[in-house]
């Protein structure tokens, strides 16, 4: 009535770990899509509010500006050279890409307008700007 096991079966002992390979690649396609949006939120960016705002910007090339003036691109603090350098690269592999600038309400204006003609010099025309929107 019994199964009955022979001698020459061997036990599977290997583990399967492509599972667990595509939950860590799943983990990591999130964490790279959501770290530059988190980023504004690490640095304590307090954006202006306005009413009027299409929310139509998608995010190609995300720029914040804190109170301090430092400037981060993807979450990363570069300098505006590095920042020339990388919207020369973004303007020439898609010359459809969008920046989209999210500067603190207390930053300097003249750090703001430093980031805007460090993009544009380097083709990147197209840009917007990051809102809290009014209530």
């Amino acid at each position: 009535m019994g199964a009955r096991l022979g001698n020459d079966e061997e036990s599977i002992s290997d583990i399967n770990i492509t599972p667990f390979v595509d939950v860590v690649l799943v983990l990591l396609v999130i964490f790279m899509v959501t770290a530059p949006l988190l980023a504004k939120d690490s640095f304590k960016i307090k954006l202006p509010k306005a009413t009027a705002g299409d929310g139509t910007a998608k995010l190609d090339f995300g720029i914040a500006i804190n109170q301090e003036g430092q400037i981060l691109l993807n979450g990363k603090i570069v300098s505006i050279d590095d920042l020339k350098k990388e919207a020369k690269i973004a303007s020439a592999t898609n010359p459809e890409a969008q920046a989209v600038t999210s500067a603190d309400k207390e930053a300097k204006h003249g750090v703001v307008i430093s980031v805007i003609d460090a993009i544009k010099t380097q083709g990147l025309n197209r840009f917007a700007f990051q809102i809290e929107r009014k209530e």
